[in-house]
């Protein structure tokens, strides 16, 4: 192994703040956080059998992330199935079975209960299988460890691994767990890291080992004496506090030196590391927790009706068993010689049947009667409803119109739970960078020394003069570079090809490039094979400056740990030149600074200051001295934002010897220490270099809308869908962008709400926070009830036959919105936002973005939905109803915090007005039948009881009643919620406001529910009455004999298969041969249960003995009442659709009816819907409800 380490030399980047940590401390430094609570861990540097580790026993590094074991995954998965409250119903019920209060045998009540919690837990234990495969396919990696006792590096599983082990990691694999990077193959320890399972980023870290690690060789010497004192196990990613003690120092650490378990070494042929958190210690283990419950509106809804029908249970168990009381007590004369009702032999009683102990019994039988009519209670509901879920997924995953090519992303339900929300979103909350546009920067314009630099008009100009009216000629449209260089597509003949040279302010334009070439912690890859460079940048805008320096004329072409080299053109020669600047310090970008410098020495031996940030923070830093072209630069960033653009502002300053020595002792020692306002102490030290600047000029980057976006907000609008987008961009910008992607459109007012005006300005200068925010407070309710007062009168003035009502948007900043949210002004801002169509907040933190969807959310009670690609987006969508990852450049922090993800914001149209629709109306209409059914068959129970007197005893065999929910009517509905559509997706896509019935729960309503109880009500009492008046007193076989009780239970039973399916067949909307399958196999399989259970002995088929084949078969009497019943039980639901399509259609049906009555005659003719427009007729309707939606967005 020794031969191996040929460490790669000329890496030496020391002096990087970022990665700096080489002091050790003073004792003075202030570290008394170390050996505190919550900084407690002690780490033995390859010493994990020393008696002090081994008592503090650490955990392992056996990682599960299972919800199960073998231990527990039986209790568990028990406990998670009676936490229903219909399970538990069930589960008490089949105890009872075993009692003689029990009208019907233990197995029968049994064997369904357990099918059912068979299946689910089958399907939990599936789930959680292939987890555990996962999770031995980790802990088995492989790695090399350092073995004292061989004295070498050998190989062990990651599971093996203990804290304090020193292992070795080599190119391209995983780390096993958190450790301390001790050296590398560089000569000055630096490693590349991937950080993809981490964060998404797909950007490479550079890595720092300590100086006094980073010069060993571990395969020649062994790491002794060290110990590593830090911070306990926690959740955060980019932050650690701890101290190396080595060779009598101590040595501050930082995240620079911390490999976190799953990312990868890249770029770096190995490295050496000390493991300091193992197994769930690890941060990214501590980050493992599950994302918020959320349960659908409709699944709440459930539970409700599941409550509902308990109650009807309940009613119809106690009126049975007060009327069972007050029979039983007249069997019997007062005087006790008497018998009303001799052959029930009231004088042999039990205690279930005693005329002298009415009461008793009567209890006894609502006992019974609570088991009996429990057939009311659909026990496969829950299973079945999550089979259909996860069958709707794999439609929503496999939908090709919703895969985008270019990414090689599809769509992904990464929960199948909120599948019929998507169907009934009311307002959608948007992140806009990277969401609405693409996330991947061009340089295309820029500000130099007050001169503006750039030709043509971005997307969002022509955007805008669109919605003005005006026509752009072709010409005018931005023009790109003359070749195609991603990140870059700027083009200016003055400039370009070198010619800057020969501009006035040359040496300008020479120091503004130079800073962008300069400024940046990007990383160069050159190809071994082309020569071409491309460099790793932290986000797409840092990647666009060093891009557009380099087609500028400053190739940034290498990095050591010291220095950056660039090939520059010489302003004066006009030739080529290389040089090397030394770089001492880099001042890190975070956004509370808004900003991010470097300091370096340039070949003359200047200490230069080079800076860019948000010009919200520059221009207050400028120097008197630096502000020659304020004015101009300030327009240009004005005109920038118009135009959509991102604006940066470059700045520089020379720094003197002395300054410069001054500040950098107190800098690292506000570096060194080890407490909890570290952070703000280095800030604050690097907050007084950054002054006194010069301004050079501004740049401005374009974010591209992402195909198809603006349709895709216009389609969402005329569903009804209100649409807001949180950004943190300047409000010029947001504003722009808005009317580009028709967010805000032509004729719509707009409401602007800001604290940018000159009282609040003056009050701030004045430095009385306490003033300013009492200001701000009123100004920001004076402007609310403006925006009220403007809607009012607008409403009020509004036609209502018309449908070009008034619209409004409202703009709104992140400084007002803080005082918006205040509880007292949040329900004047929620009034305000629901009578506007669109709203804006720019300059949004991801906590008030998290904070507008929480109260948009409890405000409305409606169905909110939040999209976004970013890790600041994580809390918005955590926080909506349904959460939407965008799956784009900012990495998978979005997607892994969602619930649906998605490659492009316009697949959001499809998702929601396709598969939302469907999977609204699909779980609508399937809980709604499987209450229709249930009731169907549980009263038919019911009126053959109070036809027998009460008596307790069911109408059907045991096996009958059991097998109804599970083999006889579960397959078609499950067929429906998976299959049925009541118009095309191209008819969903081409008439939006068909998505109104989810938004308004038309399908899923009150009314629509207990409708559907009626009707199972009613079909039941017509299934009995008719089914005993046409068999009661008259012959039913050959030899006289009239219908017994099995035959009437059997022709009543066939009834109710045959009505609720025929129920089925004609609810749906679009058959498939599946349903066919389903519903006419489901009476088929009736029929077989019949012959096969009814030729077993009649010990174990009882009642059902023989009788189809031998009874009921052979009776044309018999099939001309089912026939007969089945017909008049379908009567009143298609009498009233029949008046409803006439007289009160649904969306949908409008469309339907015309479709069918419009199909063409002949190959020549054509119609309506496939000309493109609607009949006359329906598109009155429309415009009609067109307009009633736009009168209730503006009040909602």
């Amino acid at each position: 192994m020794a031969g191996e380490r040929n460490r790669n030399k000329g890496m030496r980047l020391s002096k990087l703040y970022s990665f700096k940590c080489l002091k050790p401390f003073s004792k003075e430094d202030h570290h008394s956080q170390i050996g505190s609570r919550g900084y407690s861990r002690v780490v033995f540097c390859n010493d994990p059998d020393n008696p002090e580790a081994l008592n503090l026993n650490y955990r392992g590094n056996y990682v599960s992330t299972t919800k199960y074991t073998a231990a527990n995954f039986v209790p568990k998965s028990l406990f998670e199935q009676f936490r229903r409250v219909a399970n538990i119903y069930f589960l008490v019920v089949a105890f009872v079975s075993f009692s003689p209060l029990a009208p019907y045998t233990a197995p029968s009540v049994l064997a369904p209960l357990l099918f059912v919690i068979g299946a689910t837990m089958v399907k939990e234990g599936v789930e959680d299988l292939r987890r555990r495969r996962q999770d031995v396919e980790a802990n088995n990696r492989r790695v090399l460890v350092f073995g004292k006792n061989e004295g070498t590096f050998g190989e062990t599983k990651w599971k093996n691994l203990r804290v304090g082990d020193v292992v070795k990691v080599h190119k391209d694999e995983y780390f096993p767990a958190d450790l301390l990077l001790l050296s590398s193959s560089y000569e000055d320890g630096v490693c590349y890291v991937e950080t993809m399972n981490l964060d998404g980023e797909t950007n490479l870290k550079l890595k720092h080992a300590l100086e006094i690690t980073s010069e060993s060789d571990y395969d020649q010497e062994e790491f002794r004496g060290g110990v590593i004192k830090c911070e306990d196990p926690n959740e955060h990613l980019y932050s650690f506090v701890g101290t190396l003690h080595y060779k009598g120092q101590q040595y501050p650490l930082s995240p620079q030196q911390i490999l976190l378990r799953d990312s990868k070494l890249r770029n770096t042929d190995y490295i050496y590391g000390v493991v300091v958190f193992t197994g769930h210690d690890t941060k990214v283990m501590q980050n493992a927790t599950d994302p918020p419950s959320k349960r659908s509106k409709i699944e709440r809804k459930m539970d409700k009706i599941v409550y509902v029908l308990f109650s009807i249970l309940i009613v119809i168990a106690f009126t049975g068993s007060v009327f069972f009381g007050i029979i039983t007590r007249r069997d019997v004369t007062d005087d006790g010689k008497k018998l009303r009702r001799w052959y029930v032999r009231p004088d042999v009683t039990s205690v279930f049947y005693d005329p002298h102990r009415a009461v008793l019994a009567s209890f006894f039988h609502f006992l019974t009667a609570l088991m009996l009519y429990g057939y009311l209670i659909p026990i496969s509901l829950y299973v079945s409803i999550e089979v259909v879920k996860v069958l709707q997924s794999v439609f929503i995953n496999q939908d090709q119109e919703m895969y985008h090519e270019e990414t090689d992303r599809p769509a992904r339900a990464r929960t199948s739970n909120l599948n019929e929300e998507l169907g009934q979103v009311d307002t959608i909350l948007s992140d806009k960078t990277g969401t609405l546009t693409c996330n991947s920067m061009e340089f295309v314009k820029c500000s130099i020394g007050g001169t503006a630099y750039g030709r043509g008009m971005t997307e969002v100009e022509v955007a805008l003069r669109k919605q003005k009216g005006v026509m752009t000629p072709q010409e005018e449209i931005k023009e790109s570079s003359t070749k195609s260089v991603k990140g870059f597509n700027f083009w200016d003949e003055r400039i370009v090809n070198g010619r800057w040279i020969d501009q006035p302010n040359a040496e300008l334009i020479q120091k503004f490039f130079r800073v962008l070439a300069i400024c940046h912690t990007a990383i160069p890859d050159v190809d071994g094979e082309t020569g071409e460079i491309s460099y790793e940048a932290e986000s797409p805008d840092e990647a666009a400056f060093v891009i557009a320096s380099r087609e500028l004329g400053f190739e940034f072409f290498a990095r050591s740990q010291s220095n950056i080299s660039l090939h520059e053109i010489d302003h004066v020669t006009g030739e080529k030149v290389d040089r090397v600047y030394e770089l001492l310090h880099v001042l890190e970008f975070s956004s509370s600074r808004k900003r991010m410098s470097v300091i370096v020495r340039n070949p003359e031996n200047r200490l230069l200051l080079l800076s860019k940030g948000a010009d919200s923070v520059m221009f207050e830093r400028l120097a008197k001295h630096g502000r020659q072209f304020e004015r101009e630069t300030k327009e240009h960033i004005k005109r920038y934002a118009e135009a959509g653009l991102r604006t940066l502002v470059i700045t520089y300053r020379e720094v003197d010897e002395e300054e410069y020595r001054i500040w950098e002792e107190e800098f690292l020692n506000a570096k060194t220490l080890v407490t909890e306002d570290r952070d703000a102490l280095i800030d604050a030290a690097a907050d007084k270099i950054e002054k006194d600047l010069i301004l050079l000029g501004s740049t401005a980057v374009e974010d591209k809308l992402q195909k198809g976006v603006p349709d895709c907000i216009e389609k969402l609008s005329q569903a009804g869908v209100k649409i807001w987008v949180l950004t943190g961009d300047k409000t010029e910008t947001a504003i722009n962008i808005g009317y580009a992607c028709s967010l805000l459109r032509e004729g719509m007012k707009k409401i602007l709400i800001t604290l940018d005006s000159p009282d609040i300005e003056t009050l701030e200068k004045q430095g009385d926070k306490d003033a300013v925010a009492k200001a701000s407070f009123q100004s920001i309710k004076k402007q609310l009830r403006e925006g009220m007062s403007q809607t009012a009168a607008a409403a009020a003035t509004n036609d209502p036959a018309n449908e070009n009502v008034q619209m409004f948007g409202l703009v709104i900043d992140g400084k007002s919105l803080t005082f918006a949210l205040d509880k007292k002004l949040e329900k004047e801002f929620l009034e305000l936002t629901s009578r506007c169509s669109s709203v804006i907040c720019c300059r949004s933190s991801p906590k008030q973005k998290a904070l507008v969807t929480r109260l948009v959310k409890s405000g409305t009670g409606r169905t909110t939905l939040a999209i976004g690609d970013g890790a600041n987006d994580v809390g918005m969508l955590q926080e909506a109803d349904i959460g939407v990852g965008i799956s784009g450049a900012e990495g998978m922090q979005a997607v892994m915090a969602s619930d649906f993800a998605i490659a492009q914001f316009r697949f959001l149209e499809r998702l929601l007005l396709v598969h939302g629709h469907w999977c609204y109306r699909r779980i609508a209409m399937m809980i709604c039948y499987f209450f229709y059914k249930n009731l169907a068959f549980g009263f038919t129970l019911f009126w053959y009881e109070a036809y027998a007197s009460f008596s307790g005893k069911p109408a059907y065999n045991d096996w009958y009643m059991s097998c109804y929910n599970v083999f006889f009517t579960s397959l078609p509905v499950i067929a429906l919620g998976v299959f049925d559509q009541d118009v095309s997706a191209r008819l969903c896509l081409k008439y939006p406001l068909l998505y109104q019935e989810g938004v308004q729960n038309i399908l899923f309503s009150w009314e629509r529910i207990l409708g559907w109880m009626s009707n199972g009500i009613i079909s039941s009492m017509i299934v009995f009455f008719l089914t005993i008046h046409t068999l009661d007193s008259q012959a039913f076989r050959k030899d006289g004999q009239v219908a017994d009780y099995s035959v009437l239970g059997v022709t009543m039973y066939s009834s109710v298969v045959w009505t609720v399916n025929c129920q089925m067949a004609i609810s749906i909307n679009y058959f498939t041969w599946i349903q066919h399958c389903f519903i006419w196999g489901s009476i088929g399989f009736w029929y077989l249960f019949l012959v096969v259970y009814g030729s077993l002995p009649p010990t174990f088929s009882t009642t059902a003995f023989q009788v189809f084949v031998e009874t009921s078969a052979p009776s044309p009497i018999c099939w001309l009442t089912l026939v007969l019943v089945t017909f008049s039980a379908l009567l009143p639901y298609f009498t009233y659709r029949a008046f409803q399509i006439k007289f009160r259609p649904m969306y949908h049906d409008i469309i339907v009816e015309q479709r069918r009555t419009e199909r063409p005659e002949s190959g020549t003719r054509t119609t309506s819907i496939v000309s493109g427009e609607l009949p006359v007729q329906v598109e009155f309707t429309l415009h009609h409800l067109k307009a009633n939606l736009s009168r209730r967005d503006s009040w909602n």
